[in-house]
């Protein structure tokens, strides 16, 4: 075999060793992109102590718990920590949890509801037995409360405007006030009736509203009254007097 046909069979076998590395590389790119492409899997602290104690349905609500809802934590895996499941109503109430896909609860730590990313969209710190709250940008604080912890719902202000007479146990009107609808500082407007007891018109009652489980009067000086629901038409001042105000709906 002369020099030239060497040089030939030499360079042939050269460019079949270019075209096999050529395939290697196109492949080793191919797998390299197809790992860069697969979604990381998040980091699943176990079920702690506490996290198991978590696990079962709760209170979801905001702070004046005019919104409330429930939130079942379950043990099931799911991205990031473990499912949760929210009640049909709680996406209409609270629009971000239409985000939340997860939650975990770390062994002293705060209690984080996830989007699937693993990103924390409300950390939740224990405040109380049974009862967490969440200050959350763009939302308010929010509460997760079991149900021994959770008070009752506040009742819709609606149900409670109207005109109410306030009396002693003796039955005696001191004063008639009605409770408007129309929003007046901080709450909803008080008309005082003509005749009011002289005590009960220097308080100047001028806003009302609903406090929780509670309604409150509000006058132009001073602490609030607070009231607790006796009945549905009936509400008691907490006071430490022996005969307490009562609130009697007219």
């Amino acid at each position: 075999m002369n020099f030239t046909v060497r040089a030939l069979c030499y360079s042939d076998a050269m460019n079949r060793f270019a075209r096999i590395g050529l395939v290697w590389l196109c492949l080793a790119g191919a797998a390299s992109a197809q790992t860069q492409m697969q979604p990381q899997t998040q980091t699943r602290p176990p079920l702690g102590e506490q996290a198991k104690k978590a696990i079962g349905s709760w209170e979801f609500s905001n702070a004046d718990r005019d919104k409330v809802c429930t939130v079942t934590l379950k043990g099931d895996n799911a991205p990031g920590g473990y499912e949760i499941e929210f009640d049909k109503s709680c996406a209409g109430l609270f629009p971000l949890v239409n985000d939340i896909v997860a939650w975990k609860f770390p062994d002293n730590d705060l209690l984080y509801l996830l989007d699937a990313s693993g990103k924390a969209l409300v950390e939740f710190s224990e405040v109380e037995d049974g009862i967490f709250e969440a200050p959350t940008p763009g939302v308010g604080v929010l509460f997760l409360q079991n149900a021994a912890a959770a008070a009752p719902a506040a009742k819709p202000p609606e149900q409670v405007a109207g005109t109410w007479a306030l009396m002693r146990s003796n039955g005696k009107i001191l004063c008639t006030l009605n409770l408007a609808m129309s929003p007046a500082q901080d709450g909803m407007a008080i008309a005082v009736m003509p005749g009011c007891d002289a005590a009960i018109a220097r308080a100047n009652l001028g806003v009302w509203k609903i406090d929780r489980d509670e309604l409150m009067l509000v006058p132009e000086r001073g602490t609030p009254w607070r009231f607790e629901e006796v009945d549905g038409k009936t509400w008691r001042r907490l006071t430490d007097g022996a005969d307490p105000l009562t609130m009697v709906r007219q």
